[in-house]
């Protein structure tokens, strides 16, 4: 399924073709339909990101581009190497994050390290080089003697990260990097992918759930239930929704969406226990609001639209509502 978006990218741009091109993309579990026909690119040195609940596709989009899952229909390019007629071509390009840890508490980060750059056939002198290169890169390179399993959350992951650079890959691919991380560590987790990106041209694709990582991307992808439903960067999809949401909290929800559609003439979306509503002066309506429901209200808030409210819009749920949970 395919979704019109910005045509501007958030990151510089080298002018070669998309890093990563997916077609019509597809993929089935049995019967379930994991990704339906979706088609999307990033382009080269951007930070893009597959934001959607469990059970979005993002998990299968992830095992597709990394070569770990081949999809049953469509076409997935990595720097124009098809996934399923050119894997290894696909996994030079990559350097890859599993959300899983992935490494051995019981070695140092440099014994990781190492054992890593072996799989990939580096030796010697050219080893130790990159291994200092990565090791300075993640700002651990003072760490290197010291036990994986002994490093902070933050810590480990920066590794991981180094451990993915080794092989001076042209596309990163992260899934779910945060997982498990302080909000500390995510935004300097955050700084370091836009540094990688500016600094040495490395394109950045990346799952999650999360929204401030959204927020950060140059542009984002929104799976649910295995569609494309917004693509482009997050300033352009919060300005679709337009003007500021209003928030109602109450006993009745859905008795005071009633009341405000017939006495306002507005048009509430009720979502578990709040009521939301899109339009033009919410400070001004806020006030009409209290003078209409009066003690029936807890709470009213007022804000500009965020990259939740490009879900609700899309989808007529909040991204961690009921129907969010799921597998792929």
């Amino acid at each position: 399924m395919g979704v019109e978006g910005s045509t501007a990218a958030g990151g510089p741009s080298n002018g070669a073709g998309p890093a990563v091109d997916c077609l019509d993309l597809t993929h089935r579990y049995g019967e379930r339909l994991a990704l339906d026909a979706i088609r999307f690119q990033v382009r080269p040195r951007e930070v893009f990101v597959l934001l959607g609940p469990n059970g979005g596709g993002k998990s299968t989009l992830f095992r597709i581009l990394s070569t770990l899952l081949a999809p049953t229909g469509g076409t997935a390019r990595v720097f124009g190497a098809d996934v399923r007629s050119k894997p290894d071509a696909v996994r030079r390009a990559i350097g890859v994050l599993f959300q899983a840890p992935g490494l051995d508490g019981k070695l140092t980060v440099r014994e990781n390290l190492m054992h890593h750059g072996h799989l990939w056939g580096l030796r010697g002198a050219a080893l130790a080089s990159r291994m200092d290169q990565v090791l300075e890169r993640l700002a651990v390179r003072d760490r290197a003697g010291d036990r994986a399993e002994d490093l902070s959350g933050g810590l480990r992951r920066r590794v991981e990260v180094a451990k993915a650079l080794l092989s001076r890959p042209r596309l990163l691919l992260l899934d779910e990097p945060s997982t498990g991380l302080d909000p500390i560590a995510r935004r300097d987790l955050a700084a370091l992918l836009r540094r990688l990106r500016d600094e040495e041209g490395v394109t950045v694709l990346l799952t999650t759930h999360l929204l401030d990582e959204a927020e950060a991307s140059d542009r984002l992808a929104i799976l649910d239930q295995g569609r494309l439903v917004a693509l482009g960067a997050p300033e352009d999809l919060r300005r679709q929704v337009g003007g500021e949401v209003v928030t109602l909290r109450g006993g009745e929800p859905s008795a005071m969406a009633r009341e405000v559609r017939e006495r306002l003439g507005v048009e509430p979306r009720v979502l578990d226990d709040q009521v939301r509503i899109e339009c033009a002066g919410g400070h001004a309506l806020a006030a009409r609001l209290v003078e209409v429901l009066g003690p029936r209200l807890d709470s009213v808030t007022v804000g500009r639209p965020t990259v939740e409210d490009v879900f609700v819009r899309a989808t007529g749920r909040r991204l961690d509502g009921p129907g969010a949970a799921g597998g792929g």
